[in-house]
């Protein structure tokens, strides 16, 4: 009875010496071993934040609350501002000074420029419109493709860690400064879905607008179906038509934003990986070879690989976009 009572006592020693050892393990792994302490690098974190639209705790500029709704400025729409204002500089500069030669003669950037006019006229909006319609929706198709091809490059210039390092090395601004705040989130306004939306929101509205210049108002909605089938069939074609008209800009949405996030992604997640080498074995030499070896290999033939993305989905967002205001025009079911 004695050797019983003993051997309960010493399990439940060796139950409590357990249960308190991995206690200390829980609250260790809370500070750092099972989880991301201070200082310890977070990929996750790191990848958002360079993709992400900067927080309405850190403004460019801090706006109104008008209906609430934070009027504030954020980064991505610095960036559509910075786009919109160099190109409209840049393009008006450039069309006023070929216009004010006495022998208009396209040189330089302003013959770039009328290849891509052009290009666009005909290549795009020309097969799909018609001859009668081409000059009426030439000038959108070539707006967005131009303003979404440069909006999709910018992203690619790393102009805001540049500044970031010259910060830190020279300027040393507070937390609060204005520069300080341009570092928050990504320069890439079309990986915001936001954007993305409100640039397939225009072509939405186009192809109403192309079908009811086209066939009347009326007309352009009975056009969603074919003409003369029985009733019946009407009640599947129908909804099924509204819906095809709202897939059409969320699927332009999805895949600008899709594309040009992908990329980014990709890169930062390839070049974590020196850090996570570091950060699991402690070997600094370890993470400089898995860097010089594989991350940045990796890395620059993605980064090649976007700059051919980013003249892709410029135009594949203007090429469906005058496909569908073609579609609109000329009704073929």
């Amino acid at each position: 009875m004695n050797a019983a009572q003993q051997a309960e006592d010493t399990h439940a020693e060796d139950v409590n010496a357990t249960a308190e050892h991995a206690g200390a393990d829980q609250a260790a792994g809370g500070h750092g071993g099972g989880g991301h302490g201070e200082g310890e690098f977070d990929a996750g974190e790191v990848i958002i934040e360079h993709i992400a639209n900067s927080p309405l705790d850190h403004p460019i500029l801090h706006g109104p609350h008008i209906a609430g709704i934070d009027f504030s400025v954020t980064k991505h729409v610095m960036m559509l501002w910075l786009v919109a204002g160099f190109l409209f500089i840049v393009i008006t500069l450039a069309t006023r000074r070929f216009l004010a030669q006495e022998r208009p003669i396209p040189a330089g950037f302003m013959n770039a420029l009328e290849a891509v006019v052009q290009f666009v006229r005909d290549s795009m909006v020309l097969p799909n419109v018609g001859a009668k319609w081409v000059n009426t929706w030439t000038p959108l198709i070539l707006t967005l493709f131009v303003f979404i091809l440069t909006a999709n490059a910018v992203g690619l210039v790393p102009m805001f860690e540049v500044l970031g390092l010259v910060d830190k090395a020279l300027l040393h601004t507070s937390e609060e400064s204005l520069l300080n705040s341009m570092l928050h989130g990504g320069a890439t306004a079309t990986a915001n879905y936001n954007v993305t939306a409100a640039l397939a929101t225009i072509t939405f509205f186009a192809i109403i607008v192309a079908g009811s210049m086209a066939h009347g108002f009326i007309t352009h909605w009975k056009n969603l179906v074919p003409h003369g089938l029985a009733w019946p069939i009407y009640i599947l074609l129908i909804p099924i038509e509204v819906m095809g008209m709202f897939v059409k800009p969320f699927a332009l949405t999805m895949r600008l934003a899709a594309n040009m996030s992908g990329g980014h992604i990709a890169i930062l997640a390839i070049l974590s990986l020196v850090f996570i080498f570091n950060q699991q074995f402690g070997s600094p030499l370890l993470s400089m070879g898995v860097g010089a070896f594989v991350g940045v290999p990796l890395a620059t033939g993605i980064l090649a690989l976007e700059i051919i993305v980013v003249l892709v989905q410029a135009y594949v967002f203007a090429l469906l976009t005058s496909v569908f205001v073609g579609m609109a025009i000329n009704v073929h079911h």
